[in-house]
């Protein structure tokens, strides 16, 4: 199964451009959506969940068109969506909430429901707090029961938007273990402003920005970006020139900045990160649009 977006244009009242000609082909697996806030990655994942259309340009999930109504239907049956803010009832318990989701989804059997809620709720580890009341839980619990609800009905589309976000260390690692429980028999889309979630979780990665597709590949790729653009430099004052500082870490003997771009004098070639490679994205991308 694929998801094949096709340049795809969205635009919002008072003319703010939300997605520029989007062409994307997505494969079974965990695909990483990076971009900064505002870069297009809710707006294009609201698309794909047919929350939203797309002003031109074609969405086709496993040779479904989004665009016909057959489609949307087809779509939905084979879709688990985790948006930002999800709705949850805090009166209900954490079993109550995933039976009720179920019986949206479709599912009428009393023991269908019955198992894949208990087996999610242990596979989301809440399974010692299913009796009790939403209200009760932490914001990573309920985030993980988000998730759960997403893999009722064993969807073979599953679209996560910021699924991390708010989540102390601990919970992320949840998180991370639970997301790579999910097999690679099945499209999941991670959108995310976290690097760190993407290193650890997706092998392949989709950036964003200001509406356009800057790059699509495996995540190593972004690294080998940086290559011969990351440096350090021990400095008391902060670098200027064509460089874009990453990070800045105090030692014993003084400042150290990491920096990408053109080295200053008395700078030192450091092998890059993700974080690196993301940079030098960025930075060829906007050195592209104020070219002449």
């Amino acid at each position: 199964m694929y998801v094949e977006i096709r340049s795809v244009t969205k635009t919002y009242r008072g003319s703010t451009v939300a997605l520029d000609g989007v062409d994307l082909t997505l494969g079974p697996g965990v695909t990483g959506l990076l971009g900064a806030n505002g870069a297009g990655k809710t707006t294009l994942l609201r698309l794909l969940a047919g929350v939203h259309r797309p002003d031109s340009g074609t969405i086709v999930v496993g040779g479904h068109d989004l665009a016909t109504t057959g489609g949307r239907s087809a779509v939905t049956r084979m879709l688990g969506y985790l948006p930002q803010e999800l709705a949850l009832y805090p009166d209900l318990t954490g079993r109550e909430f995933l039976d009720y989701i179920a019986l949206l989804k479709g599912i009428d059997d009393v023991r269908t429901r019955r198992r894949q809620t208990d087996q999610l709720l242990a596979q989301a580890g809440l399974d010692g707090v299913a009796s009790q009341r939403i209200s009760r839980y932490s914001s990573g619990m309920k985030r993980r029961l988000g998730i759960a609800q997403v893999l009722l009905g064993d969807p073979r589309l599953i679209v996560l938007d910021e699924p991390t976000a708010g989540l102390d260390p601990e919970e992320r690692l949840r998180f991370r273990t639970l997301l790579g429980s999910l097999g690679t028999d099945r499209i999941v889309i991670l959108s995310t402003h976290i690097l760190d979630d993407v290193a650890h979780s997706c092998p392949r990665l989709a950036i964003l920005d200001e509406g356009r597709l800057l790059h699509h590949g495996p995540t190593a790729g972004l690294v080998d970006l940086a290559e011969g653009q990351t440096h350090l430099l021990e400095s008391t004052t902060a670098p200027t020139g064509d460089l874009t500082v990453v990070n800045v870490t105090t030692t014993a003997s003084g400042t150290c900045y990491r920096v990408v771009g053109t080295p200053p004098p008395g700078a030192h070639p450091a092998t890059p990160t993700l974080d690196d490679g993301y940079v030098a994205l960025l930075r060829s991308a906007r050195h592209e649009a104020i070219a002449p």
